[in-house]
């Protein structure tokens, strides 16, 4: 990072009201669903290919039919072409490398499964809990981990069309999201964290305004830090938005200002003068509106 240029922004596209995503997630039976209960030749011959392949053996027991018929809807819309090995695995989700192709070029693109027999979705209550998104669902953990895949999927898109960098969202069926792969496996893209924060000045100037831009579309991260931005080929993209809620949610404001806490702390270690109280102001100046951005609907 040692030009201004390195952090270039995103045009805006237009949204939706703020918080209007919620109507879109469903969490009643899907097509694979459907699948895994008809278990006709083909879907189970697909199931005994992917069960023998090394990346998968290790999941038999705790990936349910439905995963795998989820797995296998996506192929067959064409959204996933080959499999490659495990990029990360954790207590609620793995992800994997995967190949697809897009008018005849081949892509990387990255799967993410929510595990739904061995997730504890315990921490991730605070998330839930008052976020209109999960009204009706209660404690079932099925519905809990295929709203939660929806909701990741929504805010991944919402906040890309809002401007800011993060993975493009392609596909989501039932427990399974795919999306862009950020860097290549064996070259991954590093955490803020990691790196050596060359130009913070430029840096942080790109991370509030992503903030704002985000606040503007109607969505708060909720657990933004230098854990949560990568930085790959000199840009910052924000990850893991599962958790973000719209500013309908009641602890909405309480993220916020932690985000801001977070965002201050980090780039204040890193020589700028910052303050978390005059960010938060920074990303609030204007009031969510229908179009999104940080200058209004109209901008």
């Amino acid at each position: 990072m040692t030009d201004d240029e390195e952090f270039g922004f995103l045009a805006p596209e237009e949204a939706n009201a703020p918080g209007d995503e919620w109507e879109e997630i469903d969490v009643s039976d899907t097509d694979a669903d459907r699948i895994a209960r008809s278990r006709d030749r083909e879907f189970s011959q697909f199931r005994e290919r992917l069960t023998d392949a090394d990346q998968f053996k290790v999941e038999q027991s705790v990936f349910d039919d439905a995963t795998f018929a989820a797995i296998y809807k996506l192929v067959q819309d064409g959204h996933v072409d080959a499999f490659g090995g495990p990029i990360s695995t954790g207590k609620e989700a793995n992800v994997y490398e995967a190949l697809a192709s897009d008018d005849g070029v081949d892509r990387d693109v990255a799967i993410k499964i929510y595990r739904i027999n061995a997730s504890n979705f315990q921490q991730m209550r605070e998330y839930l809990e008052g976020d209109p998104r999960f009204e009706g669902i209660g404690s079932d953990k099925k519905k809990v981990v295929l709203a939660w895949t929806q909701k990741e999927f929504a805010n991944l898109r919402r906040a890309e069309q809002a401007g800011v960098r993060v993975p493009r969202p392609i596909a989501v069926e039932r427990n399974v999201l795919v999306m862009e792969l950020v860097g290549l496996v064996e070259e991954r893209a590093r955490r803020l964290a990691e790196v050596d924060v060359e130009n913070p000045e430029t840096a942080y100037e790109v991370v509030r305004e992503y903030m704002r831009r985000l606040h503007a579309a109607g969505l708060v991260h909720g657990d933004l830090s230098e854990y949560n931005m990568i930085i790959h080929d000199g840009e910052l993209v924000v990850i893991d938005l599962g958790q973000a809620v719209t500013v309908h949610h009641p602890n909405a404001e309480e993220f916020l200002r932690r985000d801001c806490r977070n965002v201050a702390a980090f780039f204040g270690r890193q020589g700028i003068d910052t303050d978390d109280s005059e960010l938060y102001e920074f990303v609030t100046v204007v009031e969510p509106e229908p179009g999104g951005t940080p200058d209004g609907p109209d901008a």
